[in-house]
């Protein structure tokens, strides 16, 4: 449907099996024979008798032995249960698109809401009947015996993916002993929903499967499940857990995915999933309304620097161009900005400029970054972990910064600067010829050099200057927009013991564009004198850059790996890109990509 079109009445469509059938069946005539039964659902006697059992056991109908065998056994109706619907009156449509997890196709529907005067977003998928639910819900004890789980195939992202496979082989393989009539794509659909019930997080799975979703929380089984959506920002959705328990034992489950424990004795869990996704819960009466979980969604898909011109509109040819200069002069640069303003998709971008002859550390407190193909060979990606429930075990931020400056590292990349010990380490790495880049809470390049220089990090301005740029990432909350705020260099100041701030790019709200304020003096000067370039030779090197980096947007040749074959070309042979750029030949063609080498 089209962008704030009023959509009509909504019902969730409903999948129907012979499960369903069976059960209207013998609502409408009480009582069937299996002979009947088989005849009028084409079903065979086997499947009817062990779906009968099963049925049976959740006291929906009884099965009836005649004591002749020339008899057909029969079926007596005893229960009818409602099948649960949701239905959207007309509202003004926003938006709508659709994905799938685990072959479990979801369409989302996000409608305007006149009585909360925002967005809401609404999740659907294919509903099985109710009977076919109540009787998957039943085979749920004989798969967990088929399929035992070891903590390691949950823990591990590489085993967790052959458990997934293997559960749903199994899970198709145990239908067709009762559905031996249905399609692989309708087993599929089954099976995916099983896995969400007993390995997952149910319908939340759906919302950490939708790629725009870049936070999932769950405030209480009171209140609507609630998303951060990239560009509708934060909604209700339709999604409403049912008791304080089911939150507490999806927390419990997150838990033992990452093998720790949240309980009375130890209400609050900070974990990291093996998808990277960051996860935060808390319970009663912690948490005064209820039992609560935050997911703040790992981006699947990285940020480069032409997205960030092209899809985003966050920063402007101009500064982007002058960051690759940057990055490619070793110069180390600090990225800032507040909670989800961009810092690390900005810090993504910048790395993936990295020349690949160079050798990469990056440390992190979950994997975050993502380098393009061309650097991933002398790349060594190090993460902390958590300690155990005995408290030892623990690899801190700081044991991996000590333990990188022993691997050679000619770039540094830390995941975020938080301690005055880790920050004392990487200013060391700083001043033993190390390019470092990082990010950093801080509104502002000022607010920056004041959380440096004061309490409770406390590094010395003189140590401090040796940061040659600082970027501030900005989102504006009630707009959900993100941009690059200010590029500043930090200057000695008048006394030995001031630095001074010089702010060249700042982002204008009013006119939507970047300013030069001021020159980038002390840049310049570094270039200078570690290259030899003059004044006008970086100017030209910069309007060179701007002209490569508008050739790939308007081409469509921004992915990380599109951005990682002109790093190559462009430190390898500049001119050849130059020239390609110059005639105006397509980045696809140039690197052979339309003839179908890759892409």
């Amino acid at each position: 449907m089209p962008k704030s079109q009023a959509a009509g009445l909504y019902v969730e469509p409903v999948i129907e099996t012979n499960i369903d059938i069976l059960m209207k069946l013998l609502q409408g005539k009480k009582s069937v024979s299996f002979s009947d039964i088989a005849k009028e659902l084409k079903w065979s006697i086997s499947s009817i008798e062990k779906v009968g059992k099963a049925l049976e056991a959740q006291g929906l109908l009884r099965l009836e032995y005649p004591s002749s065998f020339l008899q057909s056994p029969k079926a007596f109706f005893l229960k009818a249960l409602q099948q649960p619907s949701e239905t959207f009156e007309s509202k003004q449509l926003v938006d709508s698109y659709g994905f799938e997890v685990d072959f479990v196709p979801a369409k989302v529907f996000i409608f305007y809401s006149e009585t909360e005067k925002r967005p809401e977003y609404n999740v659907q998928i294919p509903t099985l009947g109710v009977y076919t639910q109540v009787f998957l819900d039943s085979l749920k004890d004989n798969i967990a015996k088929r399929l035992p789980v070891e903590l390691a195939e949950i823990t591990d992202i590489a085993r967790n993916s052959e458990l997934k496979q293997k559960f749903l082989a199994i899970v198709k393989q145990e239908l067709l002993n009762y559905l031996s009539d249905f399609s692989d794509e309708a087993l599929a659909l089954l099976a995916g929903n099983l896995l969400h019930s007993m390995y997952g997080l149910g319908k939340i799975e759906l919302l950490l499967a939708d790629p725009l979703l870049e936070e999932v929380a769950i405030n209480s089984a009171k209140t609507p499940v609630t998303v951060y959506h990239r560009k509708h920002g934060w909604m209700k959705t339709n999604i409403q857990l049912s008791t304080e328990e089911e939150v507490a034992n999806y927390s419990s489950q997150v838990g033992r995915k990452v093998g720790r424990e949240i309980n009375n004795l130890f209400p609050i869990l900070d974990a990291h999933l093996v998808t990277g996704d960051r996860v935060n819960a808390t319970l009663f009466p912690i948490s005064s309304f209820g039992n609560t979980i935050t997911i703040r969604r790992f981006a699947r898909t990285p940020w480069t620097m032409v997205d960030l011109i092209g899809k985003s509109n966050a920063l402007s040819t101009e500064i982007a161009a002058m960051l690759w200069q940057a990055v490619q002069f070793e110069m180390s640069i600090l990225v800032a900005g507040g909670t989800a303003s961009g810092k690390t998709s900005m810090l993504n971008a910048l790395c993936s400029l990295i020349p690949s002859y160079h050798r990469i550390i990056s440390i992190e407190d979950v994997r975050e970054i993502e380098l393009p193909d061309y650097l991933k060979w002398n790349w060594v990606p190090l993460t902390t972990r958590n300690p155990n429930p005995e408290g030892v075990g623990e690899v801190s931020m700081l044991d991996l910064m000590q333990s990188s400056l022993r691997m050679r590292p000619d770039r540094l990349i830390l995941g975020e600067v938080r301690k005055q010990r880790e920050a004392e380490v990487l200013f060391e790495a700083l001043h033993t010829g190390h390019s470092v880049y990082s990010t950093l809470h801080a509104d502002s390049s000022r607010q920056a050099l004041r959380r440096l220089t004061e309490a409770p990090i406390s590094i010395p301005p003189l140590e401090v200057e040796a940061i040659d740029l600082i970027a501030v990432q900005y989102r504006d909350r009630r707009t959900n927009v993100r941009k690059t705020f200010e590029i500043s260099e930090l200057e000695a100041g008048s006394t030995e013991q001031q630095l001074e701030v010089n702010t060249v790019f700042k982002y204008s709200v009013r006119d939507d564009s970047w300013q030069q304020l001021n020159q980038a003096a002390k840049y310049l000067q570094q270039l200078n004198v570690h290259t030899g370039m003059t004044s006008k030779e970086v100017s030209q090197d910069l309007a060179l850059r701007e002209e490569i980096l508008d050739w790939m947007l308007v081409n469509g040749f921004g992915s990380i790996n599109n951005v990682g074959e002109v790093m190559r070309e462009f430190y390898s042979n500049a001119s050849g890109l130059q020239d390609a750029v110059e005639k105006k030949i397509s980045p696809q063609k140039h690197f052979g990509f339309e003839s179908g080498k890759g892409g």
